[in-house]
């Protein structure tokens, strides 16, 4: 690069000067000003555009790394999801000819004891229409809600009246 010290400089606007002349040098030094600017603002966006190039290369290699390792995992997954299913046909073969009968508390205990859990099963209630089951006039007297309001509307029910003293 050239070096431009303060001497350099100075002799550069020293010849502009005689040279160009006093009235005109002001106007062809924004105008210089502004041609430099426009250079380093286009080597910015060059420079950026390399960049984000370079970035999009490194991005594309990194797909392609996790499309393989994701084919890896599949098959993998595959190998071993046709191994379960052997082993699980094997484990349930004579299984096929007994008939399914509901669980009784007798195996439940028994299961218990031998550290075996039995599976949870929803009761089968249903919240709603336990709730709508309750009589209006219950709800009215505990202080249930029936009915929607707005904040506002509730404000204005329950703001205390004012009371007229003579």
């Amino acid at each position: 690069m050239i070096d431009l010290g303060i001497s350099k400089l100075a002799l550069i606007g020293a010849v502009a000067l005689v040279v160009i002349g006093p009235e005109k040098l002001p106007r062809v030094a924004r105008t210089v000003g502004a041609l430099l600017g426009k250079a380093q603002r286009y080597v910015a966006d060059v420079k950026a555009e390399v960049n984000r190039s370079m970035e999009l290369e490194e991005l594309k290699k990194m797909k392609d790394s996790v499309e393989t390792a994701a084919r890896d995992v599949q098959s993998s997954v595959e190998s071993g999801a046709s191994d379960f299913e052997k082993s699980w046909s094997d484990a349930t073969a004579g299984l096929d000819n007994e008939p399914l009968r509901e669980p009784t508390e007798a195996d439940a205990m028994n299961a218990i004891g031998q550290g075996v859990y039995p599976v949870y099963r929803h009761p089968k209630k249903n919240f709603r229409l336990k709730q709508k089951a309750v009589p209006q006039w219950f709800k009215a007297r505990t202080g249930v809600r029936t009915r929607t309001q707005s904040g506002a509307a509730r404000v204005a029910r329950f703001r205390p009246r004012p009371s007229s003293k003579p």
